[in-house]
């Protein structure tokens, strides 16, 4: 069993940790991205199959090309935050099963039409989407998640050799301004939304 983090970790993570506008200056460096990678992908996915393809867009031209597929809203965000990531998806994760998932022939469970893969490609990847921000948020960065894109200009932007590769979401990251945050939405008590059976 894992050691239960301290209140200040929990804070950190969770309790005061929030999706953020707007950042201070600042630089993400590569060093900086690997180490929030190394962390996500020890999550679990189901048979290991590590769907989420990432890519980090640290350069000025890269986080413009991605505001250009975004809302007039979020555009803004992107292009001024000091990073930003696609969450992608990759449809053909099976092919990665013989070394991902070595214990058995994991491959020919996803074998066939690519529409039979989807659904494990989003549920996957969105798992390891939310590993990217608690990742990051553990090592002291915050977080800008978002919807609000075109999905099919940011796969022509980012993953147009990549065609079985498509856009989940995306997010920016840096350290936060808290002059871009507003008060935080309400939470539902357990009682809400809970059943125990």
């Amino acid at each position: 069993m894992g050691t239960p983090l301290n209140e200040a970790g929990l804070d950190t993570i969770f309790r005061t940790a929030r999706t953020y506008n707007g950042y201070l200056p600042g630089e993400v460096t590569e060093a900086d991205i690997g180490a929030i990678y190394d962390l996500l992908k020890m999550g679990p996915t189901s048979a290991n199959m590590q769907p989420a393809r990432f890519v980090w867009c640290l350069s000025q031209e890269a986080k413009d090309k991605l505001a250009a597929c975004a809302s007039e809203k979020n555009a803004p965000k992107i292009s001024a935050a000091p990073a930003a990531v696609v969450i992608g998806m990759d449809y053909d994760f099976h092919e990665q099963l013989p070394w991902l998932f070595p214990h058995t022939d994991a491959k020919s469970w996803f074998e066939g039409p690519q529409a039979n893969r989807v659904e494990g490609a989003l549920r996957n990847s969105s798992l390891q989407g939310a590993y990217f921000l608690i990742a990051a948020r553990a090592l002291g960065w915050d977080t800008g998640p978002m919807s609000g894109f075109d999905a099919a200009k940011v796969d022509a932007a980012f993953f147009a050799d990549k065609p079985s590769v498509h856009a989940n979401f995306i997010a920016t990251f840096g350290k936060g301004d808290p002059a871009s945050i507003f008060g935080r939405s309400p939470r539902p008590e357990f009682g809400q939304f809970n059943q125990i059976a």
